[in-house]
This record gives C-alpha cells, structure tokens and sequence, in this order.
C-alpha cells in the first residue's frame, strides 16, 4: 500500500495533474471574486469562508478523473485487479494519494487566500479545521465516481455531475462550521457532521469503489 501510495504521488506530481492545477484553480476563483462582487471589504468578509469552500471543492473536482484514468489506460488496473492487495485497498489508497496531492495544499494554501477575501482573525481556525475534516470525504468520494466512470469516453463531464450532488452535504457543514467560526459562535455541531461524513466515506466507499471497479474490469 505504501508503494502503491507513492508512486500515485509522483505520477500525480509529474503528469501536472496534481496540487499544481488544484491549487492553480483555487486561486483563480479567490482572485476573480472581488472583481465580480466589488471591492467591498464587509460583503467579502461576509462571503470568504464560503467563496474558499467552493472555491475548494471545485479544485478537487478538477483532477479526479486522473484517479484511475491513468492506470486504466496503461494497463496497470488489471494488474491491480489480480494483485495480493485488495481491490478495496486500492480504492482507499488512490482516495488518499489525491487528498494528500490535492486536498492537503488546499487547506495550507485557504489561510493565505483568505487574506485576500478580508477574511476576519477569528475565522482563519475554524476555516483550515472545516477544511482538514471535510476534503477527505471529497476526495472519498471523488473516487468513487471516478471508478464508476473509468474507462468511459468522455466521462469527465458525466463524472462532475455525479459527483457534485453528492458534495452538497459536505459543503454544506463545512461552509456553516466556518461561517459560525467567522461570527463568533460555536461550531461544535456542524464540526460534529463534518467529522461523521468524513468517517462515513472512508469507512463505506472503498467497498463500493472496488466493487464497481470489478464489474468494470470484466
């Protein structure tokens, strides 16, 4: 697992399919917010936690139709298939090499992106803690669709549109833990169902990844 796991990374780094695109987007969307909206430093207070949330989860929908594309099309994945390791071993091995090239540099870079947005003081903790908690289960998840549409042409945009709804939950407490962070008030609750669908997708979707990824590979 720890070889697969490496050498995910260093394909993830060298084919620029990594946290160099995730992050390169993430700022893209950060940057053109306050053109959008004006240079009011209030409303951009108001909005920064979830303008970095979405801006976030649309960095990780960018890469993870390379999560199992790339095995797919060298042949590596039926090699994987009939390997010792576990078809739901590889599933959760692939979900954490696009966190850690993806997710993990999302949530070092949304400090220094949140100055751009006036983020308030109070807000920087809860924001990189929402962040830490929930883009696991993004990039759960993430895989999970992109075992169902491996090996589709053109799946890219019928994998965005499978995903994305399943996202929503995700956002939804990881968007509200920072809001609440922002003005004050406790986030024990949102934090609390951040933190449970995180431990769900880890827990459940590696079964249903490989599974699906069986019935593909026959």
């Amino acid at each position: 697992m720890t070889a697969l796991l490496l050498r995910d990374i260093r394909l993830a780094v060298r084919a620029g399919g990594g946290f160099g695109l995730g992050l390169a987007f993430f700022l893209i969307v950060v940057v053109l917010v306050p053109f959008g909206v004006g240079p009011q430093s209030e409303l951009l207070a108001r909005i920064a936690a979830g303008i970095l949330w979405i801006g976030a989860l649309l960095a990780c929908l960018v890469s993870l139709d390379r999560i199992f594309a790339l095995d797919w099309e060298d042949g590596s994945l039926d090699l994987l298939a009939t390997a010792p390791l576990p078809m739901e071993a590889v599933a959760a091995v692939k979900g954490l090499a696009h966190w850690i090239t993806t997710g993990l540099p999302l949530v070092l870079a949304a400090p220094v992106l949140g100055v751009l947005l006036n983020l308030p003081v109070q807000g920087y903790r809860p924001l990189v803690l929402s962040l830490l908690l929930g883009t696991p289960a993004l990039s759960m998840i993430g895989a999970f669709g992109a075992a169902l549409t491996v090996g589709l042409r053109r799946g890219g945009l019928l994998l965005s549109l499978l995903v994305l709804p399943l996202y929503v939950p995700t956002l939804i407490f990881g968007a509200e833990m920072a809001r609440r962070g922002v003005d004050g008030q406790d986030y024990t609750t949102p934090m609390l169902m951040l933190a449970g669908i995180t431990c769900g997708t880890i827990a459940l979707l590696p079964f249903a990844s490989a599974a699906v990824l069986r019935v593909n590979l026959r």
